[in-house]
């Protein structure tokens, strides 16, 4: 199953799951020094900057995380999303398809208007 993508500005790829089983796949190639998004609430995809990240690189994941999530559909309000690296990536036994642990979270706060000129830009 292929992945939501987006190159940046600045030519960096960031790739963004679209279902549980897709959000697997999506993790198993993530590197241990790459970074990785998700949304705080449940129901969104793993986002994974390919890559070092470049200026911009980060704030851009996030809202791109942000915009397709559940969180987002449901509330149309402003979005916590967190960035960790994959080597703060872990599945124990007995989680769900799709879902996995994480350490070191670092929050970040997508504003509604973030969300909304990112979706308009991506339908274009």
């Amino acid at each position: 199953m292929k992945f939501r993508e987006m190159i940046t500005d600045r030519g960096t790829m960031i790739f963004c799951g679209k279902s549980a089983p897709n959000n697997e796949e999506l993790i198993t190639q993530v590197r241990k020094n790459e970074e990785v998004f998700h949304t705080a609430a449940v129901g969104s995809g793993f986002v994974n900057i390919k890559g070092r990240a470049k200026k911009g690189d980060i704030k851009n994941a996030a809202i791109f995380c942000a915009a397709f999530s559940k969180d987002w559909k449901k509330n149309k309000k402003d979005v916590i999303v967190h960035r960790f690296k994959g080597k703060d990536i872990c599945k124990k036994a007995g989680m769900k398809i799709g879902t996995f642990g994480v350490d070191k979270i670092k929050k970040i706060k997508i504003k509604k208007e973030e969300i909304q000129r990112f979706l308009k830009e991506w339908e274009e």
